[in-house]
Formats: structure tokens, sequence, C-alpha cells
């Protein structure tokens, strides 16, 4: 092994668009990623360049325009592009989510014409499931869709915490309706909402208030979206079937966590880099500080939890790829790649001493950024009911 997180047995196609990404992340992400974050400026050069490269189309099928590839190939690219600055990956995130729903649960009118789109980044999805008092209680979401005599729907409520909320023009959004259904489950829809880029009354009866300021995960825009009278028609409705968004959402959620863990891969695959660079220039008691063996210990054990956390994500991925139900992998590959993120982080920002604590330094933007994987597609405390639930249905006694 010469380098961390390595992945066997790829092929030559995917072995060819990593190091591509790869190269793209070193020449154009990492060199601006600083100034960008610290002015909170949306990176549209970078978009472009990525729209060109295709990776909005990563997963689309070939028939409608996409690159056909595997949940593998995405969340390792995903994990490159992490590694230069995680609100990057950010930007094509729930736009994949989205577009994944589509391909799984979207009628074939939804496809043909939604996918060919969103394969060269024309149109970009937004993923709304989150309420400001719901947190991970998806079954009491609020926002209601009422269906009037017309066939369409009157939606009124607040959603939460969308990613590329102001930049999307397209959101899936969860809704409650009324379908009679005996569990709270049964009586979500998901509705695809076209819009305008933008903020303030986009359409009529929808709102995006504006950007939320945030501790870190800068330069993207993470906005509400309020529904006052929206109407939206059937044939909005994800898949037309009204009632079955919980389970739509929750199989887009689960590649979701994939992602998120990618992208804890990334960030904790730079952290590492960077520790071990400063550690081996940083000079003291007359010798470099990689050579005092806390420091070394400290490489050794980092070093460790990034290549674990690289090979669950890769476990999960693979997993959903072959078609088999992966919650428990893709909520164990969170949990670990994220927890261990954030221990990483923190190690290399202790080995950076005083410098880590400088804007000037790049792990003061990673400490900022490794929180929000704690909490992105769901806690960790989250990952550990849906594992524990399912590990005790197979172990019950």
């Amino acid at each position: 092994m010469t380098r961390l997180a390595q992945t066997l047995g790829l092929s030559e196609i995917q072995t060819e668009i990593l190091s591509a990404v790869r190269q793209f992340v070193d020449k154009e992400v990492i060199p601006h990623a600083q100034e960008l974050e610290h002015s909170d400026t949306y990176p549209q050069a970078i978009v472009d360049a990525m729209k060109e490269m295709g990776l909005f189309g990563l997963m689309i099928p070939e028939q409608y325009g996409g690159l056909g590839e595997s949940l593998l190939t995405y969340a390792l690219c995903v994990e490159e592009l992490a590694r230069g600055w995680m609100s990057v990956s950010g930007v094509i995130n729930t736009h994949f989510i989205v577009a994944y729903m589509i391909r799984q649960h979207g009628t074939d009118a939804q496809k043909q014409y939604y996918l060919p789109k969103m394969a060269i980044g024309e149109t970009r999805g937004a993923f709304s499931m989150s309420e400001p008092e719901l947190g991970s209680d998806v079954a009491a979401i609020r926002t209601r869709g009422v269906l009037g005599e017309d066939g369409s729907y009157t939606i009124t409520g607040q959603k939460m915490w969308l990613t590329n909320g102001g930049s999307s023009t397209l959101v899936a959004a969860l809704v409650r309706t009324d379908e009679g259904a005996d569990t709270p489950h049964r009586n979500l829809t998901a509705f695809l909402i076209e819009k305008p880029a933008g903020f303030g009354e986009v359409l009529p009866g929808l709102v995006i208030p504006g950007r939320l300021d945030k501790m870190g995960y800068k330069g993207i825009d993470t906005t509400e979206l309020i529904f006052d009278g929206y109407r939206a028609s059937a044939d909005d409705v994800l898949g037309g079937a009204p009632g079955q968004g919980f389970f739509q959402m929750m199989d887009g959620v689960e590649v979701g966590r994939v992602n998120v863990s990618a992208r804890a891969c990334g960030v904790g695959i730079r952290a590492f880099e960077l520790a071990a660079r400063y550690a081996q220039q940083r000079r003291t008691f007359g010798k470099p500080i990689a050579e005092h063996q806390a420091i070394a210990f400290q490489l050794a054990e980092m070093a460790t939890k990034v290549e674990a956390a690289h090979l669950m994500m890769v476990n999960a991925a693979r997993l959903k790829d072959s078609g088999e139900r992966n919650d428990v992998a893709a909520g164990m590959a969170k949990y670990l790649c994220s927890e261990f993120c954030a221990e990483v982080t923190q190690q290399s920002f202790r080995i950076h001493g005083g410098y880590g604590y400088s804007k000037e330094y790049e792990i003061e933007r990673l400490m900022r950024d490794a929180p929000f994987l704690l909490i992105g597609e769901g806690t960790s405390e989250i990952q550990k009911n849906i594992i524990s639930k399912r590990l005790l249905a197979e172990y019950r006694i």
C-alpha cells in the first residue's frame, strides 16, 4: 500500500474517471477553496467545470444522456471532491439523490422529461424532507397537500435545510396528503417541484427566503422553503402514486448516507494529508515533529481510521450496487465514517498546534466542516437506532 484509501477491483473506466476527478481537485479546487470558503462565495466556475466533466450525470443511465456509472464510482468521485472542498461535493449530493429517486421511482414521462436535463446539469436537484420542528421524526411532517376537485394539490407548510435550495431548479419535497392510511408513513407523498433558481417568491405560493448562515459548509446555499398555497398537479407526484413518498425518500436517503460517508472519507483523507505534511516540516528539539513518537503514533491512528472508514464506505456502495438491502451497511458506514472524520480532523488540528487555529491554514476550515457530517442524512444516534433494530431482528432468540 503506497497511499491510503485505495480501492481494489476497479475497471479501467472507473480508474480513468477517478484520475480525472483527482487532477481536477488538485488543480481547480484546492487552490481556490480557502478564498471561496472564507468569503462564502458560490463556486460557479468549479460547478461549470463539473458540468463539462459530466459529473452531474454520473449515475444517470446512458439512454438519458448520463454516464450510467455505479454508486461506487459516484461515491469515490465524491470522496475526491470532498478531499478538495466539502462544499463542492455538496453541490451534486442532493442533485444525485433526486436523480436517483426519479430513476428508481419516476414514471416514464418523468424520466424522459427530467433525467436528460439533469445529466448535463441544466436542471439541478434539491432534496426537501426536514422541517423546523421535525428533526429525524419524518412521520410527523406537517407540510400538507390538499387534493382538489380538479386533481391538483394545494400545498402549505415550511421545509428546512435545503442544500442547493436557491441554486436548484427541481425540488423533491415530502408532503403529508390525506390517503386514509392507518400508518402516518403511508400518508406521505413526494412531489417534484420545478422552479427557477433564485430567492424570494420564485413561483406563486413558493418562497425561498434566503441563505442560512452556517458555521461551516460555506459557499453552498442552504435554505428554507415555504409553501403558501402552492398549486401542484397530479403529474408532479413522483411515480404518479400518492402515499409512497416515505419509502421513495428513504431509498434516496439510503444512498445519500453512502454519499455522506464518502464525504467524510474525503475530509478525513485531507486532514491526514495536511497533518503528515506539516509534521515533516515543523521542527522541534532538533528534528521534525513526525519523528517524535507522540506525533508518529497519532499519524498511525489517523491513517488506520481513514483506511477503515474508506473500506466501510466502499462496502456499503458495492452492496447497494448489487441490489441487496444495504440499510445496515449504509448506517454503519455513515456512523463510522463521520465519527472517524471528526476524530481525525481534530487530531490533525492538534498536530498543527497554534497554527491550526489560524484561518491561514486549511485545517481550520476542515474543523468547521467535519461536524456537519455528524448530523447530515441522520445523526449518529439515528444510525445506531437503525443498526440495532435490524441486528436484534436478525439475532432474535
